[in-house]
């Protein structure tokens, strides 16, 4: 049976993985990380990593970016692996989590939806087809607290079709500013807040007298946590340090 760590069990995301661990047999909650402290069911919650004392064969993160620090480094002192589900990273905080897949298995992704990332594999062939004869936009709708813009998993598909291209394009954020026609070399990407939208993601791609659209719709946050359930099961097999995503899983 795989022992997991959830850190940020309180929160929706951390509720959804302690739940679905408690219909698999597979797996157990050996303990949950809350800045609350708050007492799980069947297992106890420590307010910090550094508090943390019981041992695990793996660690699911759905907490905040700004506890980032704290867990890598519990997870390097423990040997442990650490699945990342946290979005909203910065530059920096993307550099700690490449030195410490020095070390351990860590598994990281923008989207843990298995649909998206079929999307993603979608997405760079026709981009592969297509060639420079379409342009590309992105659009991506999220409920009104998220924080971050666009979406990591935006920037996920515009690094899809940035690789199927025969050059590399640039990307554009905001257009209100912009006051020339579009440049056949850019991919617009734009961020819609509001309401309880879980996630929409739509690829654009637009030629002459025809469009093609791609799109992905989230009806609920639970595939997130499903897919970092199954990413934790993924890293019970998995013995070498470095950075795995979804495509590994897949």
């Amino acid at each position: 049976m795989q022992r997991i760590i959830v850190s940020g069990c309180n929160g929706h995301m951390g509720q959804t993985v302690v739940g679905l661990c408690a219909s698999d047999p597979e797996l157990e909650i050996a303990a949950g990380i809350d800045i609350l402290g708050q007492p799980g069911e069947g297992f106890p919650v420590f307010s910090s990593p550094v508090a943390c004392t019981v041992q695990a064969d793996v660690l699911v993160d759905f907490s905040h970016p700004s506890a980032l620090e704290g867990l890598l480094e519990f997870c390097l002192k423990h040997s442990l692996p650490a699945v990342l589900a946290t979005t909203g990273y910065s530059e920096e905080q993307l550099s700690l989590i490449a030195r410490a897949a020095d070390r351990i298995p860590v598994f990281r992704s923008a989207n843990f939806s298995l649909g998206v990332n079929v999307l993603l594999d979608l997405v760079k062939r026709a981009a592969s087809s297509l060639g420079e004869d379409f342009d590309v936009e992105i659009v991506e709708r999220h409920h009104r607290r998220k924080v971050d813009a666009p979406s990591g998993t935006a920037l996920m598909l515009a690094g899809a079709v940035s690789q199927a291209l025969p050059y590399q394009p640039q990307y554009v954020y905001d257009r209100h500013s912009v006051r020339n026609p579009r440049d056949r070399r850019e991919i617009g990407i734009s961020s819609v807040r509001g309401g309880t939208i879980t996630g929409d993601h739509t690829v654009i791609f637009a030629g002459l007298d025809e469009v093609i659209e791609i799109s992905h719709h989230a009806a609920s946050r639970d595939v997130f946590a499903a897919g970092a359930v199954r990413a934790a099961k993924f890293l019970a097999g998995v013995t070498s340090p470095g950075l795995y995503d979804m495509s590994h899983l897949l």
